[in-house]
């Protein structure tokens, strides 16, 4: 690792630099970087948290970091083993290795030999070489984990989605956004469809499945059998799934947040299945659902009226569909609309006059809404944020705010 002796021990530094006077505190932090961050309290190592570039390890700075309370390690780049910082971390409760994309099961193996017992963090986001063979090693040896981030490890299949309903028992968040080979088979392994070979992940909380293309139905019918805790559902991009699914998951009494975005296959009758569930969501995402129309908003407003958050960008909503909604959402907090092209000012005036708890909506791309519009929405007394995006005024027409 390439290191100063200034940046091993920053803590001294700091307590030297806390006797100067501001001007001289300015003419220490332009001699270097490590300089810098303790003459204003700023170093890399003060806290929980450590950010390394692994080149030339030297193993000699790990028990350091321990001794100093460091928990939570993000490795930026890796050209050295990884079993150096697993070796003289024995108490690390949080790995992060996103984009490390020469990370390899064999680095990965050689680290892992032994039981971690304090590890509940693992990101191996975009770590491309990483395979089942890896989760084999994950689930023998961080049986206490609790959060897995696989995003983008495209080499994931459903054997290793098995060897994680094995070992992982305790796992309240996974994230497999674009494991393309996942399938109905392995997400049956984690809702412990499958007991023979093994319990499953029973107590997940936060699932992500973005852009999974071959999952259907089944794995909702799956999930709503197994996965009982389940709070956070990301379905996003799923183009397997349909309107059908919608009926095994409106009965998830703990889900609050679901995001459908870009589910080709989910139109009005989809969100009616998931109206007359006893859903209790609190955040719904159905922007880029091409089948998305004014009948959703009625159905939400007659079952899903507790929503705080509702997403329809780029849907077929127009003001009569604003109108049959806005009067029973009295909770919602946050609205997008945004390239919404049927809204006008009507749809505008309506949500100002009754949607009065909103505190951020995004109207990006909504052409045919004018000054007139935007003074009404301007005036709800919660609003925090406002996205224009798009929406272009003239000179003689833009607002102050």
């Amino acid at each position: 690792m390439e290191t100063h002796i200034s940046c091993l021990f920053p803590e001294i530094l700091a307590m030297i630099f806390s006797y100067l006077d501001v001007r001289d505190k300015g003419r220490v932090a332009q001699v270097c970087i490590a300089w810098r961050d303790a003459s204003y309290h700023k170093s890399v190592w003060r806290g929980v948290e450590a950010k390394l570039h692994l080149r030339r390890a030297n193993p000699s700075l790990f028990p350091s970091l321990q001794a100093r309370g460091i928990r939570r390690v993000q490795i930026l780049s890796l050209r050295r083993s990884l079993s150096y910082v697993i070796q003289g971390m024995p108490n690390i409760e949080s790995l992060n290795l996103s984009g490390c994309y020469n990370l390899t099961d064999n680095g990965l193996g050689h680290a892992f030999v032994q039981e971690i017992p304090s590890l509940r963090v693992l990101n191996l986001s975009l770590c491309k070489q990483i395979t089942d063979s890896s989760l084999g090693r994950i689930a023998q040896y961080l049986k206490n984990l609790e959060v897995l981030e696989l995003g983008g490890c495209s080499n994931i299949t459903n054997t290793g989605l098995l060897l994680i309903a094995w070992g992982l028992h305790r796992l309240k968040s996974l994230n497999l956004r674009s494991c393309r080979h996942v399938s109905d088979v392995g997400i049956g392994h984690l809702a412990g469809m499958t007991r023979s070979a093994a319990e499953g992940c029973l107590n997940l909380e936060y699932l992500t499945l973005q852009d999974c293309q071959k999952l259907t139905d089944l794995s909702l019918k799956h999930i709503s059998k197994g996965l009982t805790k389940l709070r956070v559902l990301n379905l996003s991009f799923c183009g397997g799934i349909s309107d059908a699914g919608m009926i095994h998951l409106s009965h998830m009494a703990s889900l609050w947040s679901l995001n459908l975005r870009s589910c080709d296959n989910i139109s009005d009758t989809g969100t009616m299945h998931l109206a007359m569930g006893t859903l209790r969501l609190s955040g719904l995402d159905v922007s880029f659902c091409d089948k998305i129309g004014d009948q959703t908003l009625a159905y939400i407003a007659q079952g899903l009226y507790q929503l705080k958050s509702l997403s329809l960008c780029s849907c077929h909503i127009s003001d009569d569909g604003i109108n049959r909604m806005v009067r029973q959402m009295h909770e919602l907090r946050t609205l997008n609309i945004g390239q919404c092209v049927r809204i006008t000012d009507k749809g505008l005036e309506l949500i100002a006059d009754h949607l009065t708890q909103l505190a951020g909506i995004d109207l990006y791309g909504c052409t045919k809404i004018t000054k007139r519009g935007l003074e009404r929405i301007t005036q709800l007394p919660c609003l925090k944020v406002l996205n224009l995006g798009l929406w272009q005024m003239t000179e003689s027409e833009k607002v102050r705010f």
